[in-house]
This record gives structure tokens, C-alpha cells and sequence, in this order.
């Protein structure tokens, strides 16, 4: 086996959004595309010689090909070892987690998350850093301009790994080891929750039902649900992944899980239903007939987590990112701990996290997590709410219930206006930038604007500034609409408006959302002018 010494040529399109560099696999699959990216990471995370790496994803179309490339440019590079998900699989939960248990230098997950996979679908890298997090932006940055100059890349020629069967072979000096993807993460979560109740829960005739989505987590799913919580095996639906998650879209909101909603809101429903996403990060949860919002879900968690053994202590503090309802800071502010409000982005949280600031953390696009990791956890959500539940012997629905009539219903939506033109979605950013100056003050209908800006962050532990993170309309009432462009999309721009309003009257909770904000969303339409700047009637997903 020689090293190979490659020359090439740089791309200019290589800058990591909020979670890694997404494109489609056409992109991915140009000569020399995924090689460079690799290489600009190698680059610039200063690896000592020998050191060892996670590898894995949620095994998409061009997974396996592109971690037999990245185990020869590894090699070629100076690591000592790789751990490798089994097939190439590892969630991105799991991968945080076997990175955190085994004190490795870091890793790099292959996912584009909730996006659609397959030959025609999208695919993504990303490097995790040493606590189990996505990098910073002073590292992808880093990357960024080390794409913008690269002229070679380093590759080891030597036959392709055999994938499917745990153990340890050589790829050159380095060692590559095969491991379970799933006993880690399992053991994780066993060590959190109380499985003992949950099982009990279970057996007691508690009935739920688990979407997979055909993506990664159909396998944790069968493990811990089915295997180590004796779940029937009904409870799982579309548990076997596949390179195209079976033609769906594995974003697990109302519009992208039709089939599991439809078992939900049937007669007969189960009493408890969840779906997780492509890489096994995001969760949808609902009961009978009820849809839990993410933010509502956060806030939940955090007001019941001494239910839960792993927080029986008590939360140090909790942290949404901007976008995210309010919901919980009136618990945080009734539990007298600390509220952080972040951009988006999990390596935010992570910080937090690393200096003892923050327990649990969440946004709105429906992902959730705790200082176990440092991601997002799908299955983690799905477990605690079945602890909450196998704790307080309540429906779903009727907690929640509970919970607003306690601290007020922060009534949230996002519409997402997906595969816009780059331009028309700017112009709509721009448009209500330029009117700041004269919305504050304004009134529309029965809300009158107080503060408009455009959100920035200085982070509280190592004092970095991100700007430009949003925009906010902020009402005398508490209400808010935020419109920003979301850094996930691989074609054209998603524009994103949240919706939110308070409402302490215990009489209105039972409202649907959409009618409950009916006035404040056609506010926002009139201060984005989003019909008339786009073209658009109505967005692609609402949630």
C-alpha cells in the first residue's frame, strides 16, 4: 500500500451551513468534490499523528462509498485508528456518543439530516470535535478557507474495508475497527432512564408507535424498544433503513410523517406515537389525537425532570435557540435557573454544555437534547416522554394540558417556504430590515410592534459574536414573528417564519394553532410581503 499525493482543483461552494456541508449527490459525487472537503478537514483540526476517529452515517445513498474514501485519506493522513459503525451506520446521537465513551480526537458523520436521500437526493459532512459536538465556527471557518486554496490531497491505495462485520483490520499503519452501532448508545440511554417503569408501562397494555422513517433509527428502535423495553414488534414502522429512506422525506413534522399522523388521529389511536428523523437527531412526539409542538416539549421535559433519574438533581440550566418559543424560560423562571437563547445550531448549546451552564437544550425544528451528548438525540426524547408518562400515569395529552393551565400557552407555528430563489428570499429579508425604523411603535390590529432587530449572540463562555441570525418582530404583548433563512436546504433558500403568541386564558387552549394565531400570521404576511416579493400563496410545510 503506497500513499498517493493527488493534485486537484478548488471548489468554491465548500462553505459548512449551520450543520456541515450539505449539496445533492451529483454534487458529492464530482472527482476530486468529496476528497477536498475531507483533506480541508484533515487540514485544519491539527490531528496529532495516530490519533483515532469516529466514522459513520445514516446510511444514504453514497454512504458506504464515501467512508471507504475517507478511511483512505485517514490513513493517508497520519490517524492511528477509526472506529466505524457497522455497514457504515451510525446515527448522529450514537456517533457523539461512542466519541464522548471512547476520548477520541473527534469524527466525521455523513448525513444531510431530515433531507431527502437517494441517487437524485442530498447528502452531507460534517466533523464532530473531541467532546462530541459539531465543530465551531472558528473550525468550519478554518475549513471554509482551506477549501478555497487547496491544490492536493493525500489518499492511501489499497482495496476498500470489509464494512459489515464487526472487528479489526489494517488499512496501511492504521487500524480500523468495526463496532456495534448500537450497544454504545444503548447503554447510554439505560443508564439515563428507568427502563424498569417504562417496561412496566409497556406491559401494562400502553400502546405505542415508533416511525423510523426507513432511516437510521430504525435499528436503536429495535433494540431498545422492541429488544431491552419489550415494545411488540407493531410498535416500529418503517424500521429498516434504506439508502432512499423508501422515497419519503425522514423529517419527522405533520406533513412529512402523513402515516404515522393518520394512526394517531384515528378512533383507535395508540396512546403514544413518535417519529425520528434521516440521522436519528430530530423527534416528533404525539399522543391520541394531540400534537406535541417541539418547543412545548422542551419546556415539558424541563419542568418534569426530576421525574427522570438521570436529572433527579435538578437542571444546572436550559437553552433554546432564537427561533424556539419562549415556553420554556417561564419554566426555567420558575425553577429559578438560567435561560439561555442561542442562534441556531447545536454547536451553541455545546459550549454551554462543556462550561456546566446548561442540562437540556432544544429547537424548535424538532430537536431536543441534554448534556449526555452533544447533539441532538431523537430516541433520547421518545424515552424521556415515556418516563414522564410511566411517571405521572397521564395521557399525553391531558400533561400538556396540565402544563399550560400552569405556566400559559406559548401558541407557536413555522412555515417554511422551501426551494425559494436565493433572490426572492433575500428580498424579503431585505424588505423588512429596511423598514425597522418604522415598524416599532406601529400597530396591526391588535398588536403593536415594540422592537425589530436582527439577532445577534455573544457567547456567554468564550465571548465569539455570530450576527445575522435572524430577524425579530418583537409585540408589546410578548408575541413574536422571526423570519430567517435556514442554513439546511440544498436548493434554492428556505425562508422560515415563526409565529408566537401568549396566551395565559385556560379557555383558549383548547384552540388549533393556525386558528389561535389566525391574526398574527396575516400581520406577518403584511410586514414580510412574502406573497408579493415571492410569488408564493401558501408555504410548503407547516408545523
Amino acid at each position: 500500500m503506497s500513499t498517493l499525493t493527488i493534485a486537484t482543483h478548488a471548489f468554491t461552494d465548500q462553505k459548512p451551513g449551520t450543520s456541515g456541508l450539505r449539496k445533492k449527490v451529483s454534487v458529492f459525487q464530482q472527482p476530486h468534490y468529496l476528497e477536498n472537503f475531507v483533506q480541508a478537514i484533515f487540514d485544519s483540526i491539527d490531528a496529532p499523528k495516530g490519533a483515532t476517529l469516529v466514522l459513520g452515517g445514516d446510511g444514504r445513498y453514497y454512504n458506504r462509498t464515501a467512508i471507504q474514501i475517507i478511511l483512505k485519506m485517514a490513513a493517508a493522513n497520519g490517524f492511528g485508528k477509526v472506529l466505524v459503525g457497522q455497514g457504515g451506520i451510525l446515527s448522529t446521537p450514537a456517533a457523539s456518543c461512542v466519541i464522548r465513551k471512547y476520548k477520541t480526537f473527534g469524527g466525521i458523520i455523513l448525513s444531510a439530516s431530515h433531507n431527502p436521500g437517494g441517487v437524485d437526493g442530498d447528502f452531507g459532512i460534517k466533523f464532530n470535535s473531541s467532546n462530541g459536538g459539531p465543530a465551531t465556527e472558528t473550525v468550519t471557518d478554518a475549513i471554509f478557507a482551506a477549501s478555497k486554496t487547496i491544490t492536493q490531497y493525500q489518499l492511501l491505495d489499497a482495496p476498500d474495508v470489509a464494512l459489515d462485520i464487526q472487528g479489526v483490520s489494517q488499512l496501511g499503519e492504521m487500524t480500523v475497527e468495526v463496532i456495534d452501532s448500537v450497544s454504545d448508545y444503548a447503554e447510554l440511554m439505560e443508564s439515563l432512564f428507568d427502563f424498569s417503569a417504562i417496561r412496566e408501562l409497556l406491559a401494562g397494555g400502553f400502546r405505542i408507535k415508533f416511525d423510523a422513517m426507513h432511516a437510521v433509527t430504525g435499528p436503536y428502535a429495535t433494540e431498545i424498544l422492541q429488544r431491552r423495553l419489550g415494545a411488540s414488534a407493531d410498535s416500529l414502522m418503517n424500521a429498516v433503513p434504506l439508502e432512499d429512506f423508501g422515497g419519503g422525506h425522514p423529517d419527522p413534522n405533520l406533513t412529512y410523517a402523513p402515516d404515522l399522523v393518520k394512526i394517531m388521529f384515528a378512533d383507535d389511536a395508540p396512546d403514544f406515537g413518535a417519529a425520528s428523523d434521516g440521522d436519528g437527531d430530530r423527534n416528533m412526539i404525539l399522543g391520541k389525537r394531540f400534537f406535541v409542538t417541539p418547543s412545548d416539549s422542551l419546556a415539558l421535559l424541563a419542568a418534569n425532570a426530576t421525574l427522570i433519574p438521570a436529572y433527579k438533581a435538578g437542571l444546572a440550566g436550559v437553552a433554546r435557540s432564537m427561533p424556539t418559543s419562549a415556553a420554556v424560560d417561564r419554566v426555567a423562571h420558575a425553577l429559578n435557573i438560567p435561560c439561555y437563547e442561542t442562534p441556531t445550531g447545536w454547536k451553541f448549546f455545546g459550549n454551554l454544555m462543556d462550561a456546566g451552564k446548561v442540562t437540556l437544550c432544544g429547537e424548535e425544528s424538532f430537536g431536543t437534547g441534554s448534556n449526555h451528548i452533544r447533539e441532538k438525540d431523537g430516541l433520547w426524547a421518545v424515552l424521556f416522554w415515556l418516563n414522564l408518562i410511566a411517571a405521572r400515569r397521564q395521557p399525553v395529552a391531558e400533561i400538556v394540558r396540565e402544563h399550560w393551565a400552569k405556566y400559559g400557552r406559548n401558541v407557536y407555528s413555522r412555515y417554511d417556504y422551501e426551494a425559494l430563489p436565493t433572490a426572492d428570499a433575500q428580498a424579503v429579508m431585505h424588505h423588512v430590515q429596511g423598514n425597522f425604523g418604522s415598524l416599532v411603535g406601529a400597530t396591526f390590529g391588535s398588536y403593536t410592534v415594540q422592537h425589530c432587530d436582527d439577532f445577534s449572540y455573544t457567547d456567554p463562555v468564550d465571548g465569539s459574536v455570530s450576527t445575522g441570525q435572524g430577524i425579530r418582530v418583537l409585540f408589546s404583548d410578548g408575541s413574536r414573528i422571526i423570519v430567517r433563512l435556514s442554513g439546511t436546504g440544498t436548493e434554492g433558500a428556505t425562508l422560515r417564519v415563526y409565529l408566537e403568541a401568549y396566551d395565559a386564558n385556560v379557555a383558549n387552549h383548547h384552540l388549533d394553532a393556525q386558528q389561535a394565531l389566525a391574526e398574527l400570521i396575516q400581520v406577518a404576511l403584511q410586514i414580510t410581503q412574502l406573497k408579493q416579493l415571492t410569488g408564493r400563496e401558501q408555504p410548503t410545510v407547516i408545523t
